[in-house]
């Protein structure tokens, strides 16, 4: 007897029975194909249909309750939906299973390509999402010019100072790596970094020949960077990013508008205070002063209970795979996501109070002690190289 491929399926009858009786699976196929003999034609034969692949197996499934038996009857066709119709009124007439009476009635019709197609639907939204990579001209192209930019970076000195071509009269000098990228990427290649917020000697040499343009973070450890840089190095220019945000975060255009804004460095501090001196001594102490101030604010308004705990494994899982470091205030609300190679230098110059910092993967030495003297409380990452007194450290 032939048998329906999985893959021809296109209806299946669903169909409830009840019998006044015991009754085994084989008789009710045997009434199924006895008792719909002949009242269809020869076309709609069921044994004939059943050959030529047309009817699937027949599932049955049954069971007793007290003195009736009660089931259900599954029965797969390939057949067009007039014809399935057809058979599926044919079961209901049926009225004897074996010796009992018994009662058939079709529950439902189920469009089994209809499934298919709604599961067809799902996977493609799917897997859209999954696509990498572009096909756009322009994409592609902008792609291939920013690699080359980037790829064009070199060190500077001893300290291996990130740079583009510094060989040029005006120089443009940031603070880490990730704004120089963020500088060559966007066409400005007279860019040096100073890997942090200390100034190198590097920097200092180069001012005596060339005519340094400081570009500094948008808050107040930005102004306390060029405080230091202008005490210590000759520096003619400064332009600041605009207020909350990072040089690394800038687009093209913000970059170039703001180191149209450059000013002579005398100018800038006169802004603030009314000379340098008092400015370094007085400034500096006011911003450390608040900033203890604020860190124990957020750690008295902070517990790390069985709450914050489900809600920081649930972050960590949402960023899972992205190779980036979330940053987190009190409240557990995102403060930054930035990469976690440049999360030590953002937390060196972060303007909010960190509590907690979640890592897609492991958490370096560095970062555990750039979050130490950020104040962080709690960090969760999948590996840890080193313990800390200060900071509880959650894996997931």
């Amino acid at each position: 007897m032939a048998k329906i491929s999985p893959v021809s399926i296109k209806y299946m009858i669903h169909a409830n029975f009840s019998a006044e009786g015991a009754l085994e699976k084989p008789d009710v196929i045997g009434a199924i194909f006895g008792q719909t003999e002949g009242l269809l034609g020869a076309d709609l034969e069921m044994r004939e249909l059943q050959k030529e692949g047309k009817i699937g197996r027949i599932e049955v499934d049954l069971h007793k309750e007290g003195k009736t038996t009660v089931g259900v009857v599954k029965i797969p066709t390939a057949l067009d939906q007039s014809e399935t119709t057809l058979i599926a009124a044919a079961i209901e007439t049926i009225e004897r299973i074996g010796p009992c009476d018994s009662q058939i009635s079709v529950e439902r019709i189920e469009d089994v390509r209809g499934s298919k197609r709604d599961y067809i639907v799902e996977r493609a939204k799917k897997l859209m999402q999954e696509i990498h990579g572009t096909t756009d001209s322009r994409e592609i192209s902008a792609e291939i010019k920013d690699s080359a930019r980037i790829a064009g970076i070199k060190e500077h000195g001893e300290g291996k100072l990130p740079c583009g071509d510094i060989s040029g009269k005006e120089l443009i000098v940031v603070e880490g790596r990730a704004d120089v990228v963020n500088l060559l990427r966007n066409g400005v290649n007279n860019v040096i970094g100073m890997n942090g917020t200390k100034l190198p000697d590097e920097i200092k040499e180069l001012g005596k020949e060339k005519e340094i343009t400081l570009f500094v973070d948008g808050d107040r450890g930005g102004k306390l960077i060029a405080q230091n840089v202008v005490e210590n190095a000759n520096v003619k220019y400064i332009a600041v990013a605009p207020d909350g945000k990072e040089v690394e975060e800038l687009t093209g255009k913000e970059i170039l508008m703001n180191l149209r804004k450059k000013v002579p460095a005398r100018e800038f501090f006169s802004s603030f205070l009314e000379n340098k001196k008092s400015y370094s001594r007085e400034t500096r102490k006011s911003y450390y002063e608040n900033k203890v101030e604020e860190k124990k604010d957020v750690e008295d308004n902070f517990e790390l209970n069985k709450e914050s705990k489900e809600k920081l494994k649930e972050i960590a899982k949402e960023n899972e795979g992205k190779e980036r470091a979330i940053i987190l205030d009190s409240s557990l609300n995102k403060i930054k996501d930035v990469s976690v190679k440049t999360l030590p230098s953002t937390l060196n110059r972060i303007k909010d109070v960190p509590i907690a910092i979640i890592i897609d993967g492991k958490a370096t030495n560095s970062i555990i002690m750039s979050a130490e003297d950020a104040g962080c409380k709690v960090i969760v990452a999948k590996n840890f190289s080193s313990m800390s007194d200060k900071i509880q450290m959650l894996s997931f």
